[in-house]
């Protein structure tokens, strides 16, 4: 064990202690993944069990993302200002816990949607207080720290669906929604207790908390700057495209292609498993070249794949297709989250996040409504050409970002 903390020391420059801290970080990261992604993947039984069409289901989703970007509104502001992280960090976990468990057990139109939307706002505490903490913890290996915090996301992301989809042979969707709620209720309280540890015991608890007259001026200086504005603009249209990929993706697996549970949850997975790869890599090496090119040939060669998705017809290319996409999507997603921070004034990591998630949020909230009407019309693999553009506008967006990547400081 001590060989494999020396290994990524030499690679990275962090150290075994700031190590455990990413890992603990990213395992309850990890657990919010783990039920967004049951979420998902229930999606089409969900559907099928209620009657509901495509654009219903995309209007539950315009629910969960109304939701998450109310939540944004707040979030950021209340970790710069009161420094509580490790308790909202345990809140945000047990809230998306909290709304699987009312999916299972409530079985309806109206228990979906208020479950949904309770998992959109719980899942928008989360990031804020991660990411001021660990921006505070390593600020010289943002790339190395966020890359280890969306690995914690890939994972769940891919044992969440396997798990609901083996769970749903035995217990049906309902069970494997309650099933895979109950245990992150145990790691919610694990990260309260070991992140306040940690927080008493370093620096970051002698870093006082932004007192209103100074908020205001960090958020002002902020939006001052047109490479943060710009960077919220091509994070919008990235994460809107694989907001559709999560939502519309099972569904085609499912209705289009006739995969059932275990298998479903397979190909997900595929995707995230690809992510858990690429992600740690695209974030070092983002620290040592820049974030900008690992951006740049992301997002261009993931608009490639999603445009060659719409053309293939064979079940296991497709399935490749979809792993590579997972790699290329998920590579540039924490250095674009490492820019960010990059950018951001002293003490304002929280509510810089808010801003990034806000901008995802806008931008998510008519895609689900719009996406599924298409695909009631057109059919489902109509949506991918709608996904092949949004990726596309993310491109040109990103070509015009400035080349340096640090921002000011006050």
């Amino acid at each position: 064990m001590n060989r494999a903390f020396a290994a990524v020391e030499r690679v990275t420059g962090v150290d075994r202690a700031g190590q455990l801290t990413a890992y603990l970080v990213a395992v309850g990261h990890g657990g919010t993944h783990w039920l967004m992604a049951t979420m998902y993947i229930l999606l089409p039984f969900v559907r099928q069990d209620l009657g509901l069409s495509y654009a219903e289901i995309g209007a539950v989703i315009t629910a969960m993302n109304v939701a998450a970007f109310a939540t944004n509104i707040g979030a950021g502001p209340l970790v710069d200002m009161t420094a509580r992280r490790a308790i909202l960090l345990a809140v945000a976990l047990a809230g998306c816990a909290v709304a699987l468990l009312s999916i299972g057990l409530v079985p309806s139109l109206i228990g979906l949607t208020i479950g949904v939307m309770i998992i959109g706002g719980a899942n928008n505490f989360w990031h804020p207080a991660a990411f001021s903490y660990l921006a505070k913890r390593l600020p010289n290996n943002r790339g190395f720290a966020l890359s280890i915090h969306g690995l914690g996301a890939n994972t769940g992301d891919a044992l969440g669906p396997l798990a609901a989809g083996s769970l749903m042979v035995w217990v049906g969707w309902q069970g494997a929604a309650v099933a895979n709620a109950l245990p992150m209720f145990a790691l919610a309280l694990m990260i309260l207790v070991l992140i306040s540890r940690q927080e008493k015991s370093s620096e970051i608890a002698a870093a006082p908390a932004l007192d209103l007259h100074a908020y205001f001026r960090g958020m002002v200086d902020m939006i001052k700057q047109r490479a943060v504005l710009m960077l919220c603009l091509m994070a919008g249209f990235r994460t809107m495209t694989q907001n559709g990929i999560l939502i519309f993706l099972p569904m085609y697996l499912a209705d289009a292609l006739g995969f059932k549970g275990i298998m479903l949850g397979f190909v997900m997975s595929s995707m995230q498993i690809a992510g858990i790869i690429s992600g740690p890599i695209a974030g070092t090496w983002s620290d040592k070249i820049g974030r900008r090119p690992i951006v740049l040939g992301g997002l261009a060669a993931s608009t490639a794949v999603i445009i060659t998705l719409t053309l293939v017809r064979h079940e296991a290319a497709f399935v490749g297709g979809v792993a590579m996409l997972g790699f290329l999507l998920y590579a540039v997603r924490p250095v674009v989250h490492s820019w960010m921070m990059d950018l951001t004034p002293t003490g304002m990591n929280g509510s810089a996040t808010s801003l990034m998630f806000g901008t995802q949020g806008a931008f998510k909230m008519g895609l689900p409504v719009f996406g599924g009407f298409i695909a009631d019309t057109w059919g489902l693999p109509t949506v991918f050409y709608l996904l092949a553009a949004t990726m596309l506008a993310a491109n040109v967006v990103a070509v015009f970002l400035p080349r340096s990547q640090v921002g000011s400081k006050i």
